[in-house]
């Protein structure tokens, strides 16, 4: 099976979107920013808190790819990590992995399987090609 078969059977961009969504959640409260004026905690937990979440929104951009029936589950629960760290991680790392959580949870919800590209939808009664 290439690639791109297996890319049109599974929700692949929202999973892409939510796994990368993780990244900056994880990454910014870590780091050590050169300007003083981006530094900004609203939660005692932040390192931890910030942890859990980018690794469970990575976890859950692999469902999608992985368990596309539990889309739906993945994807409320990519909306509510969203949510949950504008308050825990730096605003959401910095809004980004915020839209990138909403978005991608918002992608994998909405998202019904089709026809892969090349194939030929079949006729009502069964029956290929035209009159």
């Amino acid at each position: 099976m290439s690639f791109r078969h297996w890319r049109w059977q599974r929700p692949f961009w929202a999973g892409l979107l939510t796994l990368l969504a993780g990244v900056p959640i994880v990454y910014i409260p870590y780091a050590d920013p050169s300007f003083e004026e981006l530094s900004f905690r609203l939660a005692t937990t932040t390192g931890s808190g910030s942890l859990i979440i980018g690794i469970l929104l990575v976890v859950l951009g692999l469902t999608f790819w992985y368990q596309r029936y539990a889309r739906v589950f993945a994807g409320v629960a990519a909306i509510l990590l969203g949510i949950v760290s504008l308050v825990v991680s730096n605003f959401g790392g910095y809004l980004l992995g915020f839209l990138l959580a909403m978005i991608g949870g918002g992608m994998g919800i909405a998202w019904a399987e089709g026809e892969a590209p090349g194939e030929e939808p079949a006729a009502a009664d069964g029956r290929t090609g035209g009159r």
